[in-house]
């Protein structure tokens, strides 16, 4: 391979085009050709393509190092993405589960208030049905009474109307001996 680069720099070389011939020290071509190879036996000799080639290499498995590298943390990053959107579903599922429990616990709340509203309210009734009650018996005696009296003394009125004192001499004496009788 190099001996075909070397055989197309000669060929392709304006030097050929020249009034001088090609092969002398006075064709400055010529000397930069051999300054040009000079320089390349130079680089093969210390072997610096060897050094670049290496220096390549190198720099290849650091760059397939990099990707390796940059692959695994990938995959560990998927990996740590997937676990937290497991547990962002774990939490969410969690949430809704809370929250549904927080609803039917309101629910038995409200139906438990229900039912004590309904129960305050039943004894309220029933209180005030027996003041009702209590009230109507008052009244019912008050008038009892009223009319007890009103009869007592409308009875006192026409028995004092109808009463004369032999009458009513006979009646104590009477009272006196079915007392005397009961007592002894």
């Amino acid at each position: 391979m190099r001996s075909l680069s070397l055989t197309f720099a000669l060929m392709a070389t304006p030097a050929l085009a020249a009034d001088k011939p090609f092969f002398s020290l006075a064709n400055t071509d010529f000397i930069v050709l051999l300054g040009f190879l000079l320089f390349i036996g130079i680089l093969i000799y210390f072997k610096v393509p060897g050094m670049i080639t290496g220096l390549l290499d190198k720099r290849a498995e650091d760059i397939r190092a990099e990707l390796d590298e940059a692959r695994k943390l990938r995959e560990e990053a998927q990996t740590v993405l997937a676990s937290y959107e497991r547990k962002q579903r774990e939490v969410q599922s969690q949430a809704d589960e809370i929250v549904a429990h927080a609803r039917d616990e309101a629910a038995l709340a409200a139906e438990q208030a229900k039912a004590d509203i309904a129960a305050s309210i039943e004894r309220r009734l029933q209180a005030a049905e027996d003041r009702i009650a209590s009230a109507q018996a008052s009244a019912l005696r008050d008038v009892r009474d009223s009319a007890t009296e009103i009869a007592m003394a409308a009875a006192a009125e026409v028995i004092g109307k109808q009463m004369d004192a032999a009458r009513a001499d006979s009646l104590i004496d009477d009272a006196i001996a079915t007392v005397d009788a009961k007592l002894h």
